[in-house]
């Protein structure tokens, strides 16, 4: 089969890589426009961009997906399959070109979390499991038709940075076993049936501030799913505190949800409403991320 692959973050780059290593045909790469990033606001490839470059894989990246430019380009290639990982939405033009259709991996065990954002959300909902999912793309987004799936578990430690990884190994596995099954026609695809009530919105600024009037579990996991980004936060000395890493202390105590016990020199507690949160990874406003000793060092001259 000739496919054409749309993604463009790291978490993309994995899929891509096994897909060409298990012997498929990448006939092109549909990736995000380059755009200006760091310090020096220099131009910056993306993930997906600088892998296909090292394979000699043609790429595009149209600004606008109903382009009539590109969608000529996209139909050139002739592509009897497309698959999407980590990209923006698709006009119906492009996802209904190819004619075995295109295929989607999402980060969830479809139907649960639907949408932008399954990996952070289901670790701040305390989800003990959570997996990836394979399914052909139509109008309605992370609707279509389930090929196949592959369940991991989510660790009381984890991060949705540990398991964005653990999904990305996983989902390559799958996105290669889906593309065999496709290629032999040996695969049934089940309608997804009634929505589900979890959903994986974009996550936006008001969704990363803790609420210090939740109970330890909700806060950590809040702080669990939002590590290493956008990070979780809270305000400290009128500045930004952004929170990466905490442990749960569970007991009773008469404190205003909020309040802060510190010794400044081994720990920095954080009340809320059935014990503390013992914090053990930070990062102040305009400084970088530290562990809590380092920030208790700055802390000691202080009032």
């Amino acid at each position: 089969m000739k496919i054409i692959y749309l993604g463009t973050p790291a978490f993309a780059v994995a899929p891509l890589k096994a897909i060409i290593e298990a012997g498929f045909d990448v006939v092109a790469v549909v990736t995000a426009p380059d755009k200006p990033a760091g310090r020096g606001m220099q131009i910056q490839f993306s993930p997906v961009k600088k892998y296909a470059l090292t394979k000699n894989i043609p790429v595009l990246q149209p600004k606008k997906l109903k382009d009539p430019t590109f969608i000529e380009q996209l139909a050139s290639f002739k592509a009897d399959i497309q698959v999407v990982i980590a990209f923006r939405m698709l006009p119906e033009v492009v996802w209904n070109m190819p004619p075995k259709g295109t295929i989607n991996l999402h980060a969830s065990l479809l139907p649960d979390y639907r949408g932008a954002a399954p990996i952070n959300w289901t670790i701040i909902n305390g989800e003990k499991e959570t997996g990836v999912t394979t399914f052909f793309l139509k109008q309605e987004v992370d609707t279509g038709d389930i090929i196949g799936s592959k369940k991991t578990k989510i660790t009381p430690d984890m991060t949705a940075g540990e398991l964005h990884d653990v999904l990305m190994n996983l989902g390559s596995e799958l996105i290669v076993e889906t593309l065999q099954q496709v290629a032999e026609h040996n695969y049934t695809a089940v309608p997804q049936g009634s929505n589900s009530m979890k959903n994986a919105p974009k996550i936006y600024t008001n969704d990363c501030q803790i609420n210090w009037e939740q109970n330890s579990e909700q806060i950590r996991n809040l702080i669990r799913g939002l590590s290493p980004t956008p990070g979780a936060f809270t305000f400290y000395d009128g500045k930004v505190l952004k929170i990466y890493s905490s442990d749960v202390e569970n007991c009773r105590h008469e404190l205003k949800p909020g309040s802060i016990e510190t010794d400044k020199k081994n720990y920095f507690k954080i009340a809320c409403l059935d014990g503390f949160l013992a914090i053990s990874d930070l990062q102040p406003e305009g400084k970088k991320r530290m562990p809590i000793r380092d920030f208790l060092n700055g802390l000691q001259n202080k009032v």
